[in-house]
């Protein structure tokens, strides 16, 4: 899906920065060499990850030569970074990766962690600031957007797999619960759904598969910022595999 429509998007757009969640991107399953490389290929920009980030152990020599970061909340001695810095359009941009913590690995306080990284990053001039919050509880997430959302440009949410409608613009940041998957629709968050079934009957386990057969989605925000780091407008674009696009505005409001 993002070999048939991201380098359409990013042209017709006029997108300056495309950020991805590496998750999944392996057969379900954390992020290989490979296929990094064919996502950079497709025009991703910068990639983040989140709970499955050390699922394939060959991730952890990427860190230093590939646009990839990690939560941030992670120990500090594990492999990679949780904040990117980057230069777009000569103003300086930090992507900073932060999982939630109910029902995530264990890792430090994501809201401490965080406004002390905003704080440092503002600091040093940094306006354009975009967060990915990585986590099942959408109260984590809203929280987060309260406390940083005068000090930040983005938070987006992934994790569900499952796409929220709540996207917003609020006092001049762009926030949305999950943008949701990109991959198979029909199946149960992206994954072949007998296991998940059995599970859910039997509560016995198995390894998640990846249909080789399924109807397929595509689902991204756009976000607009000024030269100060502020959203202007938000859109949201899901993308069938047949084409079908559907558009959704996000609401500007102040909190």
């Amino acid at each position: 899906m993002l070999r048939r429509y991201l380098p359409s998007l990013r042209q017709n757009h006029g997108i300056d920065l495309v950020i991805a969640n590496y998750e999944n991107a392996s057969h379900g399953f954390g992020l290989t060499k490979k296929n990094a490389d064919e996502l950079l290929g497709y025009g991703v920009d910068v990639m983040t990850g989140g709970n499955h980030s050390w699922d394939k152990r060959e991730i952890f020599e990427l860190f230093d030569s590939y646009p990839l970061i990690r939560p941030i909340n992670y120990p500090e001695s594990s492999p990679g970074y949780g904040t990117l810095e980057i230069e777009v359009l000569s103003q300086r941009v930090a992507v900073v990766s932060v999982m939630g913590n109910y029902t995530m690995p264990m890792s430090d306080n994501p809201f401490l962690k965080m406004d002390a990284e905003v704080t440092r990053l503002r600091e040093a001039g940094i306006k354009h600031i975009i967060v990915d919050m990585h986590g099942e509880a959408t109260s984590e997430k809203q929280a987060m957007m309260h406390l940083l959302k005068d000090r930040i440009s983005v938070l987006f949410g992934t994790h569900t797999h499952v796409g929220t409608d709540d996207l917003v613009v609020v006092d001049g940041c762009a926030y949305v619960t999950d943008i949701g998957l990109t991959g198979c629709r029909d199946q149960i968050i992206g994954v072949e759904k007998s296991i998940p079934l059995k599970r859910f009957m039997t509560g016995l386990g198995g390894h998640f598969n990846i249909p080789k057969q399924c109807q397929k989605i595509l689902q991204l925000i756009l976000v607009e910022l000024d030269d100060q780091g502020r959203a202007l407008k938000s859109e949201k674009i899901k993308i069938y595999e047949e084409g079908e696009m559907i558009r959704l505005m996000g609401r500007v409001e102040a909190y």
